[in-house]
C-alpha cells in the first residue's frame, strides 16, 4: 500500500479573490444561463422581424435619443468600475468604499434614463408581437441593472459596517463588478437590434 502524500496548506489564505473563488465562478455560471435568456430574446426579435413584410410593424423606428444617451452612459460607467475592481483586488477599503456609492448612483441613473425608454419605442406591449418582444428585452435588461443595483446597495453596506475589513467581502465586490460589466455588454447588441435593426 503506497503511503499517501500529506500537503500543508496552513500557509492558504483563507478567501480568494477572482479564479480562486467559488463565488467568482457561481457568478460565471449565473451570467451564462442569463446571458442564454438575452441571447434567445435576440433571435426571437430577428426572427419576427424576418417574418415581417415591415419592421416595425404598425409603428414608427424607436426614438433614438433614449436609447443611445443610456448607451453612452453604461459604455462610460465601465471606467469607474474597473477602478472598482483595481481597488478590491488591492483590498483599499476606503477607495472600495467610495467606488461602491459612486456605483450605487450610477446604478440609479440607467433606471432612470430606462423610464424614458419605454414611451420612446411607440409601441405597447399587447399591441402585437413586435411590441412583446420589444417590452420583454428592455424589461428583461431593467430588471438586471435592478438586480445588479440591489446587490451594488447591499455590498456598500457591507463595506461601511464591521463586515468591511473580512477579505471576503473584497471577493464579493470583484464577483459585483464582474457582473456589471455583463450587463453593459449583454445591452450592446439589444441596442443594436432595438434601435438600429428598424432603420436597416
Amino acid at each position: 500500500m503506497k503511503e499517501g502524500v500529506v500537503l500543508d496548506l496552513t500557509e492558504l489564505p483563507p478567501h480568494g479573490l477572482g479564479t480562486a473563488s467559488l463565488s467568482w465562478w457561481g457568478t460565471l455560471a449565473f451570467m451564462l444561463i442569463e446571458g442564454t435568456g438575452f441571447a434567445l430574446s435576440i433571435v426571437v426579435y430577428l426572427y419576427l422581424m424576418s417574418l415581417a413584410p415591415r419592421w416595425p410593424p404598425d409603428a414608427p423606428p424607436p426614438d433614438l435619443l433614449p436609447g443611445t444617451t443610456l448607451t453612452v452612459f453604461l459604455v462610460a460607467s465601465l471606467f469607474p468600475n474597473i477602478l472598482l475592481a483595481r481597488w478590491a483586488r488591492d483590498q483599499d477599503l476606503r477607495k472600495v468604499r467610495i467606488g461602491l456609492i459612486i456605483m450605487s448612483l450610477i446604478g440609479i441613473a440607467p433606471l432612470v434614463l430606462r423610464a424614458f425608454e419605454f414611451p420612446a419605442m411607440h409601441i405597447q406591449w399587447d399591441q402585437n408581437a413586435y411590441g412583446s418582444i420589444v417590452w420583454v428585452m428592455l424589461g428583461l435588461h431593467t430588471t438586471h441593472i435592478l438586480t445588479d443595483l440591489m446587490e451594488t446597495l447591499v455590498l456598500t453596506c457591507l463595506m461601511f459596517s464591521r463586515h468591511g475589513d473580512n477579505p471576503r467581502r473584497f471577493g464579493d465586490v470583484s464577483d459585483n463588478v464582474m457582473y456589471w460589466n455583463f450587463v453593459v455588454a449583454t445591452w450592446l447588441p439589444m441596442y443594436a437590434c432595438l434601435y438600429w435593426a428598424p432603420r436597416l
